[in-house]
């Protein structure tokens, strides 16, 4: 597909997946509190390591959420499936919410997530069954965080590598794992800045294409500094009625160290067709 061609794409699929949608207890022992003020000492360079100690772990499984209020309506997707942070390769399952009256029922899609690219099964609009539609991420005003439904997990963290300002807010806990709860705010263009070679460009894009590059955050840390939970509050511009839409993605990783297995489709399984609104 030529560039021209791949850009319309993007547009298309921010349109189908966004704008459709839119349609549509803190303490430790006396003991630990040594170790723990000094683990809470210096937040902002304690969350720009955050994405490195998933390399270092490799692999997981993931749990997604994207919220966004529309018409007074609260409407949710959901995804989940795993990531291996070495390669940057992930494949994600996402279910779109029902219509407001209940009677559509929308198949799962399946993503795959790579660096510089989104391919997505069952996307619709013209698609056959059997195809993948790619997107190039650079290509999409967001960079990738909201378009697909769901936020690229390694994404999520390199967020983290422009956190301008943060703070230790306590221990708790996250499906039983005791964790850091960090609250702070990320700029997507010095997000970009330190952030690997194949994701800089989608943050440059999500910088350049976000109502504001500043990024709200929480984020849990394990005792290793792997993310165990991170919610981002992105703030995009509705393209029809051009005013900011406020977007909550939230990402669990769990099970680290899980098989991750995921095969990019072959040039003859891309559709190479033009994709409806």
């Amino acid at each position: 597909m030529a560039e021209r061609g791949r850009r319309k794409a993007g547009r298309a699929v921010l349109s189908g997946i966004v704008a459709g949608v839119c349609g549509c207890a803190a303490g430790c022992s006396a003991g630990g509190a040594v170790g723990e003020e000094g683990r809470a000492a210096d937040p902002v360079q304690t969350l720009h390591r955050a994405a490195d100690a998933l390399v270092a772990a490799g692999t997981s499984k993931a749990r997604t959420s994207m919220e966004m209020a529309t018409g007074g309506t609260l409407v949710t997707i959901r995804g989940q499936g795993v990531y291996d942070y070495r390669r940057q390769l992930g494949q994600l399952k996402v279910l779109l919410p029902q219509d407001p009256a209940g009677t559509v029922e929308h198949r799962p899609i399946t993503e795959l997530l790579a660096p510089g690219a989104l391919f997505m099964k069952n996307r619709g609009a013209g698609v056959p069954d059997d195809k993948w539609v790619r997107v190039a991420t650079a290509t999409l005003s967001d960079g990738n965080l909201v378009t697909g439904g769901a936020t690229d997990p390694f994404a999520a963290a390199e967020v983290l590598r422009g956190t301008r300002t943060a703070r230790y807010v306590g221990r708790t806990e996250v499906a039983g794992t005791a964790v850091r709860h960090y609250r702070g705010t990320a700029d997507l263009t010095a997000a970009a800045e330190g952030a690997s070679a194949g994701g800089r460009d989608a943050l440059r894009a999500a910088a350049r294409g976000f109502a504001t590059a500043r990024v709200p955050f929480d984020v849990y840390l394990d005792d290793e500094g792997r993310i165990r939970k991170i919610r981002h509050r992105f703030s995009f511009v509705n393209g029809q009625r051009k005013e900011a839409v406020a977007v909550a993605s939230t990402t669990l990783l769990y099970d680290f160290g899980a098989p991750v297995q995921v095969r990019l489709p072959a040039a003859d399984d891309i559709y190479a067709g033009r994709i409806a609104e």
